[in-house]
């Protein structure tokens, strides 16, 4: 191979590895029941946080929501917005437990392929996520176009690696 078909090849291949994905996650193994679990660990959005977690089961998205009284429970709904030209909404009920603590969860059963809205959240930028509580109090949370991206990178990195989780 030529010196300028090398560098030639050296510049076609580098946007490719520009956007690989950079997975951050953790890794570890109940010492009881030997199930392992991959998390993003804590996302802080604007208004709260999100950890996406995974076992061989379910991946499980808690949202913890900031501010006083805010209570959920299995009536409680979140709506999520995706950016795009047209609105495109959906909604969510909490998959957790009753809580005043700000938490709310969406579980996904974990497949070999991800069920509509999770493969949504894979490839659609989030603009925001209403969340109502069991009190009908809205909390919003906000995504800049950094923390879309980013949601989307963990998102796509855990769902991938969580393949390897499935029996």
């Amino acid at each position: 191979m030529t010196p300028m078909k090398l560098i030639l090849s050296l510049l076609i291949i580098l946007p490719l590895l520009a956007t690989s994905q950079d997975c951050k996650l953790s890794k570890e193994t109940d010492p009881f029941i030997k199930e392992t679990k991959i998390s993003t660990g804590f996302f802080a959005l604007d208004g709260g946080s999100v950890t996406i977690d995974a076992t061989s089961t379910e991946i499980d998205f808690l949202f913890s929501i900031e501010g006083a009284d805010r209570c959920f429970d299995d009536n409680s709904t979140a709506a999520i917005f995706f950016e795009g030209p047209k609105l495109i909404k959906f909604n969510s009920r909490n998959s957790g437990s009753m809580n005043c603590e700000g938490l709310f969860h969406f579980i996904f059963k974990h497949t070999a392929t991800p069920y509509s809205l999770l493969n949504k959240i894979m490839t659609q930028k989030i603009n925001h996520i209403v969340f109502t509580g069991n009190n009908r109090k809205e909390a919003t949370i906000t995504l800049t176009p950094n923390n879309q991206q980013a949601l989307i990178t963990l998102v796509t990195c855990l769902v991938n690696e969580a393949k390897t989780l499935i029996k």
